[in-house]
């Protein structure tokens, strides 16, 4: 059969995602469907469930994608246009044999890609190289496969709803950012309590409001006004495909994605107790304290949702999170990252008080450690760079810091030093480089971020920080 070469730098570390008619076309949608229907087939599978979001480009990828899938005698069950957690949803309520979502996330308009998952496990790494190779030789399986459309979302609903209890009156501001969490936020919200404001929930590809990534302040600007302006109780924001979460307090604080995650494990390790719970290398020195402190055991883990899902089987972990704001329940859910379920039990834990009236979410974040750091950093550098530049980093550091044990290389640069600590690692779904920084005090934050910038420098890569 004749082989077909996917551009190499559309081939990522959790996914297939590229620049809409730049390096990713309809023609490797066909392709990226022959080869997942033929991994499905030779594993003894038959079944997967296609879901897409609202970029424009996503229906025609969904027709190309699911030709290839049916030629390989592949039948396909249509989720439809949502969100990435319906998706996953479909794959575990249907015992699916995999399943793929169309979706550029919480990457602009003109990006898009592909997420793929099996009913047990991720689909990333060696696994998405091995679809390219199959595609390379055009060694695909030959088939007739079928199309028939699925309807999850009432479905997905009640199973969101199943774990909690919701009973207090709240009143929640909502920022679905013209994502694919808006085509079924209006259901949601109609089967919960309380008051609504909505923002952006219509879905539109163009995202014309603000860029649909919560964990970038100034997205979230308008979200923390209507919080502030009508008095909400929180808000909550979804990023493009709603995988991810972002959270402002009652006093229009912007909670950190690692301190919810700690706020979140207070209520796992209740019923949980010394249960193991994973964070990336992003989050703060004091979400891996304040673990400890409720009797759990903390582990520091590489960035990407495919990594935490494999690390969450491995170690039994019933909790994990990243500073991205995805955030995996496994205690009572499936250990997907799911904003709408993660939404609904951050309301669970405001409720689950005595009395009439929901704690404030922000008298609950006074319980927790308050770290002084930045936010996450982005800087922009080309696909072939990003990597060569924390290789080099990491090879300076070993040359010149005092003691070998103040670098983590669990995923990039993590250094420790007496002020606090800094990280650079390269982004597996951006051509960026990520840092963050964290220390004691205001003071010790700006001489850590010197001591960053000055590595960078005897790199040969200046930023200002």
């Amino acid at each position: 059969m004749t082989g077909y070469t996917f551009q190499p730098e559309i081939i990522r570390e959790y996914d297939i995602r590229g620049t809409v008619g730049k390096n990713l076309t309809e023609t490797d949608a066909y392709y990226i469907g022959k080869a997942f229907g033929t991994k499905i087939i030779r594993n003894g599978g038959r079944t997967v469930c296609v879901g897409y979001d609202g970029r424009h480009s996503s229906p025609a990828f969904e027709k190309e994608l699911i030709k290839g899938l049916c030629e390989t005698g592949v039948n396909v069950e249509r989720v439809g246009l949502g969100p990435t957690p319906l998706l996953y949803f479909a794959v575990k309520d249907h015992m699916a044999d995999g399943g793929i979502m169309i979706t550029g996330s919480h990457n602009p308009s003109d990006m898009n890609g592909f997420k793929m998952t099996l009913l047990s496990s991720p689909v990333y790494g060696a696994a998405i190289k091995e679809l390219a190779d199959i595609a390379a030789r055009g060694d695909f399986e030959q088939g007739n496969g079928s199309v028939r459309e699925v309807d999850m979302v009432d479905t997905y609903i009640e199973r969101l709803l199943r774990d909690v209890q919701i009973d207090k009156p709240l009143k929640v501001a909502w920022d679905a950012g013209n994502g694919a969490g808006a085509a079924i936020l209006h259901n949601f919200i109609s089967k919960l309590p309380g008051e609504h404001v909505l923002l952006y929930a219509d879905v539109d590809g163009d995202f014309p409001n603000h860029h649909p990534d919560p964990t970038v302040d100034k997205n979230v600007q308008d979200l923390k006004r209507v919080v502030l302006e009508q008095k909400c109780d929180l808000g909550i924001a979804f990023d493009g495909d709603a995988d991810r979460i972002g959270v402002i307090d009652d006093k229009g604080n912007i909670i950190r994605c690692d301190m919810l995650l700690a706020v979140y494990a207070q209520d796992v390790l209740k019923h949980m107790p010394s249960s193991p719970i994973i964070a990336d290398v992003k989050c703060s020195n004091a979400l891996f304290g304040a673990i400890k402190d409720m009797g759990g055991k903390p582990i520091m883990w590489k960035t990407g949702h495919s990594l935490i899902k494999s690390k969450m089987a491995e170690t039994n972990a019933p909790l994990a999170g990243e500073l991205s704001g995805h955030i995996f329940f496994a205690d009572k859910y499936y250990g997907f990252d799911d904003a709408f379920y993660c939404s609904v039990r951050l309301l669970h834990q405001l409720c689950d008080t005595e009395g009439e009236d929901a704690i404030k979410l922000s008298a609950l974040m006074e319980n927790m450690p308050r770290p002084i750091n930045t936010p996450e950093i982005r800087l922009d550098v080309t696909e072939a760079e990003k990597f060569q530049l924390v290789t080099k980093v990491q090879n300076h550091l070993k040359e010149s810091l005092p003691d070998v044990s103040m670098l983590d290389e669990t995923d990039g640069a993590r250094v420790t030093l007496e002020q606090g600590w800094w990280l650079l690692r390269a982004s597996n779904t951006q051509p960026c480089i990520v840092a963050r920084a964290e220390a004691n005090s205001t003071k010790e934050l700006e001489a850590v971020k010197i001591n960053l910038k000055n590595t960078l420098s005897a790199c040969g890569f200046e930023i200002d920080l």
